[in-house]
């Protein structure tokens, strides 16, 4: 008789009567929220929900200052733009990350910079910085990605030599630390998500966090058809500051606001984060140590600088070699079998990436030859990236850390059970 799963053996997890912990968490209080917004009949425009988030996330970060905007790849277009990222300009980013990281370089203008990652974090490589920056680099934009925290020590210190732009995106570490510091508070500007399978989430939605009052004030208006800030909207700031006129706009933009729904929801989420996090570190932290017991899955690096853990997936390495030379999406499909939950490989790297194809907009980017040929990705080699992505990467959803430790016993005695009868699958 087969023992695996995905040869009709019986599943590790039974989700019928056994279910994993649902993913988005929500309850009376969010609903009635929802309803006070409903009746204010104040739905969208700097209303009192977004202002109120505003001040909770951005103290909850360690900033003076968090603006919302539509999502978390306007965040990043604003981000550039605000501080003077354009034509001619480079930005070095990993090339294991969101298609979003890369696109919104390319929405400005300027050339993304492809650069390969750590293998045991998954995160920008310091060294290959290092090597990628030309006179024309103007930024970095750094990566947590997953559950991995970029080397903001070394990233910071090679930003100040070469006196370069740090873009944070923390589309995955709401509430991850470095060395007792938010992730968001410690580049020039802070980019999160607050898409659906976050880890604080609205459905959709964005915010931008940073300590520079004037960066504030221009991310505040990039977000607000280029109005200068009003009322309340921009917390901490100063009525009429800023060399820009008193005709209340300075800045050609658009309306990428969020509405006072997601707001409410947000003000709600972010009271339930702190506890959220806790957990998913504890489980994370317990499963790294069980999955280190197994030959061939190597966890993901936690850096003692690391002082708090977020987690958008858990991740880890694949050895194909200790199980038989499965591969890993063999492996991937019977873990996924044991568990019934998704497994995932990592991003595509942005240099084959099926989502990053720049040239399929030759109206929108081909602001010359020699610009056309700069932003194509395959010009990058990555073979961490796709090393990662096609052999070794194993992700699953941040839902699987928040539940007790007997899950984390669990998932681990799946992949225990895959190592001991590899040959179901291999014969």
């Amino acid at each position: 008789m087969k023992k695996l799963a995905i040869q009709g053996g019986t599943p590790a997890r039974d989700t019928k009567t056994n279910p994993w912990p649902q993913w988005p968490v929500w309850g009376q209080e969010e609903e009635k929220a929802l309803i006070e917004v409903l009746h204010s009949g104040v739905w969208s425009y700097n209303g009192p929900k977004e202002t109120e988030f505003n001040k909770l996330f951005a103290e909850f970060t360690g900033v003076k200052h968090s603006i919302c905007t539509v999502n978390g790849t306007v965040t990043l277009q604003i981000a550039l733009e605000a501080l003077g990222v354009g034509y001619g300009d480079e930005v070095i980013i990993p090339g294991l990350t969101w298609q979003a990281t890369a696109a919104t370089v390319i929405d400005v203008n300027a050339t993304p910079i492809l650069v390969d990652v750590l293998e045991d974090t998954w995160c920008i490589d310091p060294e290959e910085i290092k090597k990628a920056i030309t006179p024309r680099t103007k930024a970095i934009i750094p990566v947590h990605l997953y559950g991995g925290f970029s080397d903001m020590d070394a990233i910071m210190a090679i930003a100040k030599e070469h006196n370069l732009f740090v873009v944070e995106d923390c589309a995955h570490k709401h509430g991850g630390e470095w060395n007792g510091q938010k992730a968001g508070s410690i580049g020039h500007i802070g980019s999160f998500s607050f898409q659906l399978s976050k880890h604080l989430t609205a459905g959709e939605g964005g915010a931008v966090t940073t300590n520079d009052i004037d960066l504030a004030e221009k991310l505040d208006a990039l977000r607000n058809c280029g109005r200068r800030p009003e009322g309340d909207s921009l917390i901490g700031a100063d009525k009429g500051i800023g060399d820009y006129g008193d005709d209340g706009n300075f800045i050609q933009s658009g309306n990428l606001r969020i509405t006072e729904f997601q707001a409410a929801i947000l003000v709600e989420g972010l009271k339930r984060l702190p506890e959220q996090n806790a957990n998913r570190d504890a489980n994370g932290a317990y499963l790294n140590e069980l999955l280190n017991n197994i030959p061939g899955i190597h966890p993901l690096k936690r850096d003692p600088r690391e002082t708090k853990k977020a987690y958008f997936n858990f991740a880890f390495r694949y050895d194909r070699q200790a199980f038989k030379d499965l591969s890993v999406q063999d492996f991937r499909s019977a873990l996924e079998a044991e568990l019934n939950i998704v497994v995932d490989a990592c991003y595509e790297p942005l240099n084959n990436c099926s989502l990053y194809v720049p040239h399929t907009k030759p109206a929108r980017y081909k602001l010359s030859d020699a610009y056309w040929k700069a932003i194509d990705p395959k010009r990058f080699t990555l073979p961490i990236c796709e090393r990662l992505y096609h052999d070794e990467s194993v992700c699953l959803h941040h839902k699987i850390l928040m539940g007790t430790k007997a899950d984390m016993e669990l998932i681990a005695m799946a992949i225990e059970k895959i190592y001991n009868n590899t040959h179901e699958i291999t014969n």
